[in-house]
């Protein structure tokens, strides 16, 4: 299994070579996890119709000819409702100030909400450039007289905060270049931070696990929100198969039962579609292995927490 850590060289930069790091934020279920895909070109973080579905500040990394930009895919920015959320939206208000520039994502397509003035109240409160991007352009199927409407009000809230705006869709990857050259201009020249082959700096586990995860959210919708974590127990490499034991931990009985399904159907079906998307990801063979386990109110518990693996990172 080729691990995502490449362990090629980090070459020397040219004085017009620019890099930094660039933090993706907004509300809950704007695209941010999409768009981060579409620009570094490789699926890295999980998507799902629910919100609040991204959980780590994942690292993506995109390198060209002129630039590496390193994206932080942060989680929504929402009024925490448990110690997980707490966690999650501290991480990501750390990450605001811990970047060279905030790509502060917007759905285009949807009226200005008292979320998104939150976040840019919150982004005042930085000296960190911030560029308003207004997504899912792709919704707006005609410049009616609706959008044109919605557009004018986002564009005024950038006027008052003097910040650049850019139009695009992740989905669809319209306007994404422009996307991509309006980021690299707001960057410093500096050095190659990763070797240039590489797409995140998260090890090949940690992604396994969000893919199992994002087929739960995606099999079971509002049934099992997000009460759902992963680890994975082992894993055992041959040159013909890689082997995976995985527990999914819940917080209650019922939803152990919803995982499970009726003759087991139901992990059969999350398993089947997580596995396709692990072989993916590492281009050979697996057998994949899931288990349910029943961890009462561990969104509520810091120990539960840090054993897996949710803690509040450190810049």
């Amino acid at each position: 299994m080729s691990d995502l850590q490449s362990l090629t060289a980090i070459p020397q930069a040219s004085p017009e070579f620019k890099s930094g790091f660039v933090a993706i934020v907004g509300r809950p279920n704007v695209g941010k996890s999409t768009l981060m895909n579409q620009l570094i070109g490789q699926k890295i973080a999980i998507t799902s119709p629910v919100a609040q579905t991204t959980r780590n500040r994942l690292r993506g990394i995109l390198t060209t000819p002129t630039a590496q930009m390193i994206f932080v895919d942060t989680p929504g920015i929402h009024k925490p409702h448990h110690q997980l959320g707490e966690i999650l939206v501290k991480n990501a208000r750390m990450a605001i100030h811990a970047v060279d520039v905030v790509l502060f994502v917007v759905d285009c397509s949807a009226p200005l909400g008292g979320g998104d003035r939150f976040i840019a109240q919150l982004l005042t409160q930085t000296n960190t450039p911030v560029i308003l991007g207004l997504n899912k352009l792709d919704l707006q199927r005609k410049t009616t007289e609706r959008a044109l409407t919605l557009d004018q009000t986002y564009k005024t809230l950038a006027k008052t905060h003097h910040w650049p705006v850019c139009k695009f869709s992740a989905l669809t990857t319209a306007k994404l270049n422009s996307l991509q050259r309006q980021l690299i201009q707001h960057l410093a020249p500096g050095p190659y931070y990763y070797p240039p082959d590489l797409v995140t700096d998260q090890p090949e586990r940690f992604i396994m696990g969000e893919l199992i995860r994002e087929q739960i959210l995606l099999q079971t919708r509002q049934e099992v929100p997000h009460s759902v974590a992963i680890v994975i127990d082992r894993v055992d490499e041959s040159p013909k198969i890689t082997r995976i034991l995985a527990t999914i931990h819940v917080e209650r009985g019922s939803q152990k039962q919803i995982l499970i399904g009726k003759k087991g159907q139901m992990l059969k079906a999350i398993g089947t579609e997580a596995r396709h998307q692990i072989q993916k990801l590492i281009a050979g063979k697996v057998y994949l292995e899931l288990f349910v386990k029943v961890q009462p109110k561990w969104r509520q518990s810091r120990m539960h927490l840090a054993e897996l693996g949710y803690q509040v990172e450190s810049n």
